[in-house]
């Protein structure tokens, strides 16, 4: 079947979608996995380290790192998930540049090698807790252009990043490489270019010192396809252009280095957000007078931001209703979440979606292009709301 916005829906997330007779988030591997080899076709060479953060979950690991896959991990824990998921120390790195001399000397007890970095206080440490590893610094980007800028914990000055380097291999360490972030889920090439302008510059001035790294880490920011935006338009990233824009960076940087530079990124919503689906179902859709003295309908739904729909202040997920294909009429509603709080809606009540008058409590809902970030995100129970149990399928032989 079709999608609003008119994306096809994979037949195993429908045919799961549409058994599930209770709330549950829902990943189909085989989508995954065709996510992975697609992503390889189009860069090819390119180490892939999912970046396991946007999606925490067992299966998913295994089928990635089955695949060829390593691992973006952010702490000691992530590490050993990705090893218990099959991949080789050597095919993790640890990508946090924020990180305890703790934390550092377990990553190197488990085996980890390659730290990412952006200051000097951080190199000291790694020498310290590390000795002998391997380093790549974090350079800086402006986060234009991304729904997710990620401009402002991370990173550092192409000066600043010669110089971490240039104390890195004073340390003991090996300066092996460079990294970017052009921030999550980035919608346009320009970022790509820009990145790649600051990399070719910082390469530059670090062979002037006589360091020649042996990698660049291209990072995140590849964008999944089946959001829409807050006007419920499908946001349609012009990614054909970015992996142009990306293999003519590549190619540059290693005409410009006359050595051998090999190249990692760090994908995660892209590989698997358009192949995860939560099944959530209405608690009520009603009118309500507002406090300006306008009437507007509201959609409460068993699935909000604290249970799985975390990024809903960005996005709008596109949402499918079993049952009311064929309804005839539509109100425009502020989709909200189960909780008692008041950022547990679509724009903070400012943001409306169509849906169709006729939905009753307990009526399904499924909500699309969910799989990053909603298993990670989930807490606890808060308010006493459970996070949502997680399935994995392949069609018929899918298991839970």
């Amino acid at each position: 079947m079709s999608a609003p916005g008119g994306r096809p829906l994979g037949e195993p997330l429908t045919t799961e979608l549409a058994a599930a007779g209770s709330d549950r988030i829902i990943y189909d591997l085989t989508g995954i996995e065709h996510q992975y080899d697609a992503l390889i076709a189009e860069l090819p060479g390119t180490r892939i380290r999912f970046a396991l953060k946007a999606c925490p979950v067992e299966e998913v690991l295994h089928a990635l790192a089955a695949r060829g896959a390593g691992f973006d991990a952010a702490s000691p824990a992530e590490i050993t998930q990705a090893l218990h998921a099959g991949a080789r120390p050597d095919r993790i790195h640890y990508g946090n540049t924020v990180k305890s001399d703790h934390d550092i000397a377990e990553a190197h007890r488990l085996g980890v090698r390659t730290f990412a970095t952006d200051s000097v206080e951080d190199v000291t440490a790694i020498a310290a807790h590390a000795p002998g590893s391997r380093v790549f610094c974090r350079l800086a980007t402006t986060g234009e252009g991304a729904l997710w800028g990620l401009d402002r914990k991370f990173g550092c000055t192409p000066d600043d990043a010669v110089r971490v380097l240039t104390t890195a291999r004073a340390a003991g360490l090996t300066p092996a490489g460079l990294s970017v972030h052009v921030g999550s889920q980035q919608m346009t090439c320009e970022a790509w270019s820009q990145a790649l302008d600051t990399l070719a510059g910082t390469l530059t001035a670090l062979a002037g010192r006589g360091i020649v790294p042996d990698h660049v880490n291209l990072g995140g920011g590849l964008p999944a396809l089946g959001y829409q935006d807050r006007l419920g338009n499908p946001l349609d990233p012009p990614l054909d252009k970015i992996f142009t824009s990306l293999r003519e960076g590549m190619d540059r940087l290693r005409d410009l280095t006359r050595a051998p530079l090999d190249f990692v990124m760090e994908p995660g919503r892209h590989l698997v957000a358009d192949h995860g689906a939560v099944r959530a179902h209405v608690s009520r859709l009603t009118r309500r007078r507002q406090p300006d003295g306008t009437d507007a309908h509201w959609l409460y739904l068993s699935c909000g931001k604290f249970n799985g729909l975390y990024e809903m202040d960005q996005l709008t997920y596109r949402m499918v209703f079993p049952g009311h294909g064929a309804a005839r009429e539509y109100v425009s509603a502020i989709v909200a979440g189960p909780t008692c709080d008041s950022d547990d809606a679509y724009g903070g009540g400012r943001h409306a979606v169509r849906v169709p008058a006729s939905l009753a409590s307990g009526d399904p809902v499924w909500i699309l292009s969910a799989g990053a970030y909603a298993t990670s995100y989930m807490t606890q129970g808060f308010n006493g709301i459970r996070p949502l149990p997680c399935v994995c399928t392949r069609g018929q032989e899918g298991h839970h």
